[in-house]
């Protein structure tokens, strides 16, 4: 029992002893399930009050609740002090239920304690821990007044939910529709904004969210969903809370772990509850009612929702009984649905009849109501617009709805939304269907004499609505033109991706792209190409990443002509040239895990895609459009396969935690766990026959297992290979199964017998290579079969595909394959069934899908580029060649260096060239005259270096050194001990009298050529500072580091001036995708470029970002810039070369 009720009872023990009567308040006691009738008994033998009061305090709350209510209904209303407590617990859980979104009491309202009870008993089984109580039954019964009714209790909420209780209701939806329910719930929690300023974007970042504000600052709280209908809806929402829910379908649980506690509710009210409800709706008593309202409650089949809504006409008209019996008992209504878990007819005429006997200049606004969607809370605002009239006069008309029951309304703070249970969205749509279209071109006519669709503000009361429902009803207006020029609008993108994301968006262009043309067609591409971008906080420039589409595109168009006229007002855009070199090979990009994918999957069907990885999930979205299916946390490890059954049922994972699991791949239910490898499990494929199922495992164990889905064990274990196992696949007509392991074999399997069949040594394919042998390590990473089970090709040795022929074992083909776009290591390519498009997964947590018909096989750019940068070692030879372009002539150097070459300049007169290896010199070669000069001093590996004047040379090294040479001599003139790790970058000042010097220690410095300790040190930088660049007036020195930094320097005094490119706190990365490797300034020195993840461009004097270029890969090394600053060349990893221009 709660310590106040304790002390209370105490308190007033002797008082009560004295004046109370036991035997009356035993039986309201033992009515309400708190008092045996064996203590009755015993109370009755001694006839003593103490006995019963002492009984109470060794009892939990419902007990005092239930003995307080015994006292005031037997009359002992001289206790004033329990009334005073009373009121003041009254206004505390008024207080927090209102706070929480918890729906008022109805107007008229029949306690059922039973059932109240029996909810919050199961409440307080949860004891603080997380778990599910579930309030089920047909539509109409009195779930969520039951639900809200539960926590309606001082004592209860204080002893059980101290933290308060949040009320969402959730009803029918998708997946926009559910993150927008996440997003106002988190808004709600989050109201000082001191966890984030920003709505989550996305279902996985709201559940996220949700889990934290939920642990942090609402511990100990009850979160309520209302009206839940899917499965996948309540996963969002398991987070380890405590959750009560109410549902038509008890099943929707089985998705969730943790405790459940399940509370049925009848149907139907019983006559005599249906009659007090009638009683108080009229003010009469029971007793006096006619007789009509008997056959009235028959007719009503008892459902509460439906005697409310006769009970509210009778308030308003008592004398008209034998009416509404008879439009009861007489009226067909056509059913609005066949098939249902209850009965509509009831409901049916019931509304009919509510609707009929609103009065007559409010009747159209109903109608009007016909256009909302189910279970979509509509601010007032909306209906203000819709009507063309004010609040107060908007919220006169609808509370004339409300208390016909006709409409519901929840108040939150001081805002009012009103919403239609999905029965009477139903109703109004069957009965006005043929004035649909008028009423939704009506809403968008209102609209549009209010607002232009991309000035809608965040802070307005009904912007969410219009964002999410104004396509639809203009699609159900048939509004077809109007409706292209709200999808096609670049303002309208970037006001909607900018709020709630793009994924709403796409799945608008798939629900309408039969209205929209071609251009809708560039913009879905657009959207599914750059929605990892246009998730990302901060907003990207939608303008800029318009201009990189190609220019027939029509996002181009409207990109090109807003960004002339906003360049006219100062603002910095990019055109890239030459784009059309480029070829998008993505279909969609999307962003479904939060660390690295190592492998996904089409489901047979090719409508879905499975995927898992480093973060332990295994995560189901649709191929077309990204939208997220299912998440499920698969492994209590690293996710390593996953893999749809043919019949598309099933999906299989498997995982570092040496576990196996089968999941249901439309539920996400678990259906198996296998546990029967030593090592992880690397690999899973079902057989192509779905009439008998099999799944193969392969595990770093050696060993491959099979296993039928009808029993708990394997069925067999293949032994042969003597390293890791690391891939397995079937054979078309599953008699085979072809596996590859680290041992440098393939291996055939007779599934029938599980007996070895064949193996392949791969490594003798490779023995013309000048590695020998023994010392070769031939790693067989994956496999597969041909259509026709006559081929099967496998890849091994780095990117080399080997095609073998599995009768002859001949190799017949080896080729490399180009997958650009990823940033990272690439895992997994997997084809669709049909063949049209392919899937690749990779460590920059994206999954692309491809069209297959644009697939380029041939040379890895990456690769060539490698080979390009290790200069000649990489080829075995250490000679330096010029090529002289006027006759074709090759001069090719005498003495060469003994390791890599990793830099090459030449003199401004083009007769010396001098070149810097990983050997630790420098060579200078006049390449006329054939004569060589070495500089040889630095202890390590030059990093790089810089050509002065007068013949003179500045370099660079790991040993922390900078010094200053004589190119003609080769002697060293100065010698600055410049930092304790490795010097990074230097620059020159433009008046040559300095030069910065910065290093992996995390600092920069700046020097006179003329003294040998440095002018500053520029500390500050919590990474390596990886390059920096002097100004052109050599007054501001610029630096960039590891973290994504860049900071900006009064190089006069060491004194900071900005701090460019802050850590994002919240995504815990780096603001410029990275490293920032390369800076430059402009002429006037108040603008700069800096290379990184991507190119970004600041304003020097406020330290802001002007604009930022994305690329389609990353590590950009260089930025090389226009002397009037204008043009811009870099390079990334993929070999993409972008040569941008500022437009003017």
């Amino acid at each position: 029992m709660d310590a106040k009720a304790r002390n209370c009872l105490l308190q007033h023990r002797e008082a009560l002893e004295k004046d109370i009567k036991t035997s009356y308040i035993m039986d309201r006691m033992i009515n309400d399930g708190v008092l045996t009738v064996s203590e009755e008994e015993k109370v009755k033998n001694e006839q003593r009050a103490a006995l019963l009061i002492k009984m109470i305090l060794k009892k939990d709350n419902y007990s005092y609740i239930s003995f307080y209510n015994a006292l005031i209904h037997e009359g002992y209303k001289d206790l004033a002090f329990y009334s005073l407590i009373l009121v003041l617990f009254w206004i505390s859980v008024k207080t927090v239920l209102c706070e929480g979104g918890v729906p008022q009491r109805p107007v008229v309202f029949v306690t059922r304690k039973e059932l109240v009870n029996a909810i919050r008993q199961n409440l307080f089984k949860l004891n603080g821990e997380a778990g599910w109580v579930v309030i089920y039954g047909m539509a109409g019964c009195g779930k969520s007044v039951l639900a809200a009714e539960a926590v309606r209790d001082h004592f209860f909420l204080d002893g059980c939910f101290p933290g308060g209780v949040h009320w969402v209701s959730v009803g029918k939806q998708d997946k926009s529709g559910l993150l927008m329910k996440l997003q106002n719930l988190c808004t709600r929690l989050d109201q000082d904004e001191s966890f984030s300023q920003r709505l989550p974007l996305n279902i996985e970042e709201a559940k996220d969210r949700l889990r934290i504000l939920m642990l942090r600052k609402h511990p100990r709280s009850l979160l309520i969903l209302d009206d839940i209908w899917d499965p996948w809806v309540l996963k969002a929402f398991d987070n380890q809370c405590q959750i009560l829910l109410t549902t038509r379908d008890k099943s929707v649980t089985d998705s969730v772990m943790g405790p459940k506690y399940v509370v049925s509710v009848e149907s139907g009210l019983g006559k005599e509850k249906g009659l007090e409800i009638l009683s108080l709706f009229v003010s009469m008593k029971k007793a006096d009612l006619p007789e009509q309202a008997h056959s009235i409650i028959k007719e009503c089949k008892g459902s509460p929702l439906v005697v409310s809504l006769i009970g509210a006409l009778l308030r308003d008209f008592p004398n008209r009984w034998d009416y509404y019996l008879r439009q009861l008992q007489n009226k067909q209504f056509k059913r609005i649905r066949k098939s249902s878990s209850y009965d509509y007819e009831a409901l049916d005429e019931a509304m009919s009849i509510s609707v009929e006997m609103l009065r007559e200049d409010i009747k159209d606004y109903y109608t009007d109501l016909s256009i909302l969607q189910k279970d979509v809370k509509v601010p007032t605002k909306v209906l203000c617009i819709l009507w063309d009239m004010e609040t107060e006069e908007v919220e006169d008309i609808l509370q004339e709805f409300v208390n016909k029951s006709l409409l519901f309304c929840d108040r939150n703070g001081k805002s009012f939304s009103y919403y239609l249970h999905d029965l009477q969205v139903d109703f109004l749509i069957e009965k006005n269907r043929n004035q649909l279209q008028d009423l939704h071109k009506k809403i968008i006519t209102q609209f549009q004499k209010h607002y232009q669709p991309h000035t809608l503000s965040p802070d307005q009361e009904d912007c969410m609505y219009w964002y999410n429902f104004l396509a639809y009803h203009m699609a159900s207006a048939n509004m077809h033109k109007e409706l292209c020029a709200l999808m096609f609008s670049l303002d309208w993108i970037k006001a909607k991706t900018e709020l709630v994301g793009p994924a709403h968006l796409i799945h608008e262009f798939v629900e309408y792209r039969h209205i929209l043309d071609e251009k809708g067609h560039h913009i879905f591409e657009f959207l599914s190409l750059n929605g990892h971008l246009l998730g990302r906080q901060p907003f990207p420039n939608i303008v800029q990443l318009g201009l990189c589409e190609p220019e027939t595109s029509e996002v181009y168009q409207q990109a090109k002509l807003q960004a002339k006229q906003e360049v006219d007002h100062g603002v910095l855009y990019l055109e890239w040239i030459n784009k059309k070199n480029i070829k998008n090979l993505s279909r969609l990009v999307v962003r479904p895990h939060t660390d690295a994918v190592y492998h996904a999957c089409f489901s047979e069907d090719g409508q879905r895609i499975a995927s898992c990885g480093v973060d332990k999930t295994l995560q189901v979205f649709k191929a077309e459009t990204g939208e997220k299916l299912l998440e499920i946390k698969a492994h209590e490890d690293e996710v390593l396969c996953c893999a749809f059954s043919t019949d598309d049922r099933f999906i299989a994972t498997c995982s570092v935690d040496k576990k196996v699991k089968i999941w249901n791949s439309m539920t996400g239910e678990l259906v198996h766990i296998y546990d029967e490898h030593s090592e992880q499990v690397n690999c899973c494929h079902f057989t192509n026959n779905s009439h008998y199922l099999l799944l193969a495992t392969a595990s770093s164990d050696c060993f491959l297992k099979l296993w039928d889905l009808n029993q708990k064990e394997c069925r067999n274990t293949m032994f042969g290979h003597t390293n890791s196992v690391n891939h397995c696949r079937f054979s078309p007509d599953d008699k085979l199964l072809a596996s590859c392991s680290a041992d440098g074999t393939l291996k055939l399997w007779d599934v029938k017998s599980a007996n070895e069949r064949k193996s392949i040594n791969v490594k003798q394919f490779f023995l013309n290579s000048e590695e020998p042998q023994e010392d070769m390590e031939v790693i067989v990473k994956c496999c597969s079969w041909s259509a026709d089970g006559a081929r099967i090709m496998v890849a091994a040795k780095n990117k080399i595909f080997v095609s073998i022929s599995i009768l002859t074992m001949k190799l017949l083909i080896y080729f490399l394959a180009d997958c650009r776009g990823h940033l990272s290591w690439v895992h997994c390519v997997m084809f669709s069934p049909d063949g049209s498009s392919f899937l690749t997964s990779s460590d920059d947590q994206t999954i692309r899908v491809r069209n297959t018909e644009i697939f380029i096989l041939g040379i890895d750019v990456y690769y060539l580029r490698v080979a390009e940068f290790l200069g000649t070692n990489f080829l075995g030879i250490s000679i330096l060649k010029i090529l002289e372009l006027l006759n074709n002539r090759i001069f090719q150097s005498r003495i060469g260096h003994k390791k890599t070459v990793q830099h090459i300049q030449f003199t401004d007169d083009g007769k010396t060239l001098i070149s810097s290896s990983d050997d630790s010199s420098i060579q200078v070669w006049n390449w006329q005259s054939e004569e060589y000069v070495f500089l040889q001093a630095h202890q390590e590996t030059v990093k790089d270096f810089k050509l002065l004047k007068n013949s003179k040379l500045l370099s660079w090294s790991f040993d922390g050194t900078v010094k200053v040479w004589s190119i003609i001599t080769g002697r060293i003139e100065k010698d600055f001990v410049c930092h304790r790790d490795t010097v990074l970058s230097c620059d020159i000042s433009p008046d040559a009298t300095k030069f910065s010097s910065t290093s992996a220690d995390k600092t920069a410095k700046i020097w006179s050529f003329d003294l040998l300790s440095p002018l500053h040190e520029l500390r500050g930088h919590k990474g390596c500072v990886r390059c920096s660049v002097f100004s052109v007036d050599s007054t501001l020195l610029a630096t960039g580091d590891d973290n994504g930094e860049i900071r900006i320097w009064n190089v006069s005094n060491g004194e900071l001036l900005h701090l460019c490119a802050p850590i994002s706190i919240e995504e815990g990365a780096a603001t410029h995708g990275g490293w920032v490797t390369d800076l430059c300034f402009s002429p006037d020195s108040k603008m700069l470029v800096s290379a990184g993840g991507y190119l970004k461009w600041w304003n020097v004097v406020t330290g802001e970002s002007s604009q930022t270029f994305y690329t389609n890969g990353t590590c950009l090394k260089k930025i090389y810039v226009s002397p009037d600053f204008k043009t811009y060349v870099t390079v990334d990893n993929l070999g993409i070369l972008y040569i941008l221009q500022m437009l003017e």
